[in-house]
């Protein structure tokens, strides 16, 4: 960390801050210039808060030299990280696909879609038991019941099942979940993130509607510092000014985060494009970039489905999409997991 001194700072100021700065647990070298005068520091930096330095009178600016996530940095994890969920590996070698309807709506509806995307080799089944709607007026999920019933589908195909937390509450109800997902909405919910990473669950993280990858990467530290190794980072899309589809895909960001990061990334193309006809081109772009799996939606009857019908395929078309993906991904040596 880097840190500009004022031309009018006082020798006393800056001794002042140097000794605040020290008991820091970090080292200080004050460098004399023509022009200014700057304070480096050594050390680890990560607990250091950049705005508590800037109130000071003395002080221009502060920069980072490094980034502040080292948890989740690949610098100090070069290494990719590998996560076992039911025996499929994320991470890895293989690329799995987490399918499955936006929200659990009854038993028929999930059963339905679960066998199909089974039969089409999806390796995980994801369903809403909570949804969080723009509208309060919106169907918001069958909670309990849903998780019960992502249980009995998980029973009946053997697929690890995926599903949102939306509450603090509500954690003790995901005990036999084998993956939390936490929403867009909830990216920077830090006391959700800090109880997750007290848990001994798989994490996958939704990247926010008009968030920076710095700040996913912030938010998975959350999650890390407080030991919960076990996170996936998920690009969903981000708002822009583009109003043709309900978010942008940034395919940027599967590259730049397994550059940046060693944990595993998937991308969400349904609620990046909130198109049902965009999901099979932005899915294989994103097996291109790289990506370590999709998430897609999959409902048994989209045209009555309680939310996000526009974007959910059917079975048939997943099956379709699923032939396309796995030819790609085993074009690019990491072929869909084949789990039976």
């Amino acid at each position: 960390m880097v840190i500009v001194l004022k031309n009018t700072a006082s020798q006393q100021q800056v001794e002042e801050l140097i000794s605040r700065l020290e008991r820091s647990s970090v080292k200080t070298n004050l460098v004399q210039g023509v022009h200014s005068n700057i304070i480096g520091l050594i050390g680890d930096t990560v607990h250091i808060d950049i705005e508590a330095i800037l109130a000071n009178e003395c002080v221009e600016s502060v920069q980072r030299v490094q980034e502040p996530y080292k948890n989740a940095n690949r610098k100090f994890h070069p290494d990719n990280t590998v996560l076992d969920i039911c025996s499929r590996q994320i991470g890895g070698s293989k690329t799995q696909v987490i399918a499955g309807p936006c929200s659990v709506e009854s038993e028929k509806q999930l059963m339905e879609t679960a066998i199909a995307c089974k039969q089409a080799g999806a390796t995980m089944l994801r369903g809403g038991a909570f949804k969080p709607r723009t509208s309060p007026y919106s169907f918001q999920g069958l909670r309990e019941e849903g998780i019960a019933l992502l249980l009995k589908a998980k029973k009946e195909t053997g697929l690890p099942i995926v599903t949102e937390i939306m509450s603090l509450a509500h954690i003790d109800m995901f005990a036999d979940v084998d993956v939390i997902q936490v929403g867009a909405r909830n990216m920077q919910n830090f006391e959700l993130l800090k109880a997750l990473g007290r848990c001994d669950k798989p994490i996958l993280l939704k990247r926010g509607l008009s968030s920076t990858l710095e700040e996913l990467l912030m938010s998975v530290e959350y999650i890390m510092s407080e030991g919960n190794s076990k996170v996936i980072l998920c690009e969903r899309g981000i708002r822009t000014f583009e109003p043709m589809t309900r978010n942008t895909l940034d395919i940027s960001a599967v590259a730049l985060l397994k550059h940046r990061s060693h944990l595993p990334v998937v991308v969400d193309p349904s609620h990046a494009t909130g198109i049902v006809k965009l999901v099979e081109p932005m899915s294989l772009a994103a097996v291109a970039a790289g990506c370590d799996g999709l998430e897609i939606e999959v409902h048994c009857d989209p045209k009555n489905a309680l939310s996000d019908g526009s974007q959910q395929l059917t079975p048939q078309a997943f099956t379709q999409v699923m032939k396309k993906i796995k030819a790609l991904a085993e074009f690019m040596g990491k072929p869909v997991d084949d789990v039976g």
